[in-house]
């Protein structure tokens, strides 16, 4: 059974920085990422990194967020290095693998959240 296990979440000032982790417990994963829900807003993707280290993230991260994989295989593990942090980062931050367990099928899976808040 596949648990995605995170860490680094925060209180932290404006300016600061933060490194969340995420690692998926069991079978291949493919796409990994992370998405962020601030209270009343619905969850959006912040970064996205394929089994090739192919990486995207969204226009309001670029430049101050950053998402890796570890290696070598099985790459299982997910970071997102956040700098220059500022107050509008504050949401739950969840880690989200599409990975195969037991079998050739692929599925999502999601992390329980990691709180990150920017704050004075």
């Amino acid at each position: 059974q596949m648990q995605l296990m995170e860490s680094g979440g925060g209180l932290v000032e404006p300016g600061g920085s933060l490194r969340l982790s995420c690692t998926g417990s069991a079978g291949i994963i493919n796409r990994m990422a992370w998405y962020r829900q601030a209270p009343g807003k619905e969850r959006e993707l912040v970064a996205i990194i394929d089994s090739s280290d192919n990486s995207k993230d969204v226009d309001s991260v670029q430049g101050r967020f950053t998402i890796s994989r570890e290696k070598p295989k099985p790459k299982n593990t997910v970071h997102l290095q956040m700098k220059d942090l500022k107050p509008e980062d504050t949401a739950v931050y969840y880690c989200n693998a599409n990975a195969m367990v037991g079998g050739p099928s692929e599925f999502p899976y999601w992390g329980q959240g990691t709180q990150v808040t920017v704050s004075s």
